[in-house]
Formats: structure tokens, C-alpha cells, sequence
């Protein structure tokens, strides 16, 4: 695969972790080699801009935007309270018009304006989400947002509430800068909602539980103008002998849309399904140990031959070699030493 790509690593500040970690990456072996680290207090989720020209972070003072630079590097353009207590995941629209950002703290989600430089603006419009999910005396009862997900033809946007059970879904008003409600997606009792991603294709939703440790899958669509979620399948993330410590924490698919990987923290694993491009519908291929504590989050290279974990007790970065035929992932090199690592994303350079 031809290219130049970097990883920009999120960790919390720690010790010696002080920010965005920028490795640039070897897709031959799977190698990360730290270049430089960029100054950013509890960087906890980041993503890049569909043009490729910005990255929106995550911050204890509420976002902030970076240039990025052609040879990866971040260059700061400014930062912007989100109106509620710190975010913990942030998305943004393929035409970088608005940032949303997610408030696990709060049970908050935000609309951000974004200008042409890339700089955060203000706030467009904030949603606090109400009611209880589990018992009142369970702290994670109340609203807690983990994720704020776009549907791939950008018209809704999903706010995985991770204390509520539920998914709820907006509508995107991109001309007055508004959310609202156009639909709900509920999981199962003390089930945890903690992620949602999309099929390549747009057909598809995955939603994946910590507490239940499975996936559910959806069939998407939209009819009459309003979003159609129509539940297909429910499989687990666990292994046959993986007890009740298990907890399902990250999950990605494929850049060719084949295969979903999951990661699970406690039992410490990573599960890889493959996806039936006709239904949806997952089907397990392996289930391994990743040789770490806490995976909390994973990364998959733009080749779908290597993925990383980022774990996050043991504090390091881990890489691995799938083998899709025999069925397994192996580790490969040393683990990479990173205090705190909590999020990545994977870049191709411009011009590369």
C-alpha cells in the first residue's frame, strides 16, 4: 500500500504522557516510531476532518483544533469551552461544518460551528439527555453519552448513552445549526451502550455493549425521509471460558468494509468477526489475548493486515498480524511505551 500515514495517539496526562503522541508508521512491519508529542491536556478522543486539513480534539478545557501540517505535525489554531462538564468523544460532518462532541459526565451532546480555517466557533445547539436507565443507586444509571456517531449519508446523528441504554438518534438541521429527536434505538436492560459504527456500504449499524459484552447488529435505512434501525442479530464479544470481569471497550471496522474487530478490557482480548456484505450479519473468525491489560481502544491500519491495541493499565501499544485464512492474530515487535493511551487515529499524509 502505497503512502505515508501517522498515528496520532490520545493519552491522559500522566506522569510522562503530556498529549497527542505522533508516530509515523511502517505498514511493512506494522512499527510505530514516536516523532514528536504535541502539548494537549487529557487528550481522551480525536479525529481528523474528511479533507484531511484538521484535527478536533478532546481537552479538560473543552476542544481544541489543530492544521495539520504536510508532514503530519499539529500546528494549533485555537481551543472552545462545549457549555457542560468535560466531552470524552467528538465527531465532525464529511463537509467540516460542525463538531459534536459527546459528555459522559454530563449526559450532554453538543453541536460546535466550525469555520472555514478549521478554528472551533461557537455553540450551535446542546442537548442535555434526562431520565435514569439502571437502579438510582447505580451512579452509571443516569445519562452518560460515550459516543456521537453521524450515519454515513450524514442526515442523523447517534448518541450512544451508555447510562440510559439507549441509543438516541438526531436529526441534523446543517442550515440553523439544530438537533432533534427523530428516533430511538433501545438496548437491553443494564446492557451499557458504550459504541456504534457503520458497514462500509452505510447498510448497516453495530452497537456494541460493555456490560451484556456483545454486538448488536441493524439493518439501516431511511424511509420517508426518517431513519429505519431494524435489529438483525445479537453475538457475543466474550471467548467460551471468559467470566463476568469481561467488558467490551472499543471496536472498529475494516477500511475494505470486511471485518469488525472488538476489543475487550478485563479478559483482555481482541475478537475479529467477518461481515456478510449481503446481510450484515458477523460471524466470529478468532477471539485471542493481546498480550496487555486494559485494552481500552484499537486501531486498525489502512492495509487491514495490522492492528494495534492500546492498553491502557499496562501502558503501551501493542501490534499485531492478522492471518485471516488460519484464523488468528500474532503479535509482532516490542510493545511501544505510552503512558495512558485512550484513543487513535490512523492518517494518510496529503500529497502521499
Amino acid at each position: 500500500m502505497k503512502g505515508r500515514y501517522v498515528a496520532y495517539v490520545g493519552t491522559y496526562t500522566h506522569e510522562n504522557s503530556v498529549g497527542i503522541h505522533l508516530y509515523d508508521l511502517d505498514l511493512q512491519t506494522g512499527g510505530m516510531k514516536e516523532r514528536k508529542v504535541i502539548p494537549i491536556n487529557n487528550p481522551s478522543d480525536l479525529i481528523v476532518s474528511k479533507n484531511g486539513k484538521f484535527l478536533y480534539s478532546i481537552a479538560d478545557e473543552g476542544v481544541e483544533a489543530f492544521e495539520i501540517l504536510a508532514d503530519g505535525d499539529l500546528k494549533p489554531i485555537n481551543k472552545q469551552w462545549i457549555g457542560g462538564m468535560r466531552g470524552c468523544y467528538v465527531e465532525v460532518d464529511d463537509n467540516n461544518r460542525y463538531l459534536f462532541v459527546g459528555g459522559h459526565h454530563d449526559g450532554r451532546v453538543t453541536m460546535m460551528n466550525l469555520s472555514e480555517d478549521g478554528s472551533i466557533g461557537t455553540i450551535a445547539d446542546g442537548i442535555f439527555h434526562k431520565g435514569m436507565g439502571r437502579s438510582i443507586a447505580d451512579r452509571s444509571s443516569k445519562p452518560h453519552v460515550d459516543c456521537v456517531k453521524l450515519t454515513p449519508d450524514q442526515k442523523f446523528l447517534c448518541a450512544v448513552d451508555n447510562g440510559l441504554d439507549h441509543t438516541t438518534v438526531y436529526r441534523v438541521d446543517y442550515e440553523h445549526g439544530k438537533l432533534k429527536l427523530a428516533d430511538m434505538i433501545r438496548g437491553p436492560l443494564d446492557s451499557a451502550p458504550h459504541m456504534i459504527r457503520f458497514s462500509r456500504n452505510g447498510k448497516f449499524a453495530y452497537i456494541l455493549y460493555e456490560l451484556l459484552n456483545i454486538v448488536e447488529v441493524y439493518s439501516y435505512q431511511v424511509i420517508n425521509d426518517q431513519p429505519q434501525f431494524e435489529k438483525i442479530q445479537t453475538i457475543t464479544t466474550m471467548a467460551p471460558k471468559d467470566d463476568d470481569v469481561c467488558a467490551a471497550s472499543g471496536m472498529e471496522v475494516t477500511a475494505d468494509g470486511k471485518y469488525l474487530f472488538c476489543s475487550n478490557a478485563g479478559v483482555n482480548s481482541a475478537v475479529i468477526y467477518q461481515i456478510d456484505p449481503e446481510t450484515g450479519m458477523l460471524t466470529e473468525i478468532c477471539n485471542s489475548k493481546i498480550s496487555g491489560d486494559y485494552p481500552k481502544m484499537l486501531g486498525i491500519y489502512p492495509d487491514d493486515l495490522h492492528f494495534i491495541s492500546l492498553n491502557h493499565e499496562t501502558n503501551e501499544i501493542t501490534t499485531f498480524m492478522v492471518d485471516y485464512e488460519k484464523k488468528h492474530f500474532l503479535m509482532e515487535g516490542k510493545p511501544v511505551k505510552v503512558d495512558k493511551p485512550n484513543c487513535v487515529y490512523i492518517h494518510k499524509l496529503a500529497g502521499e
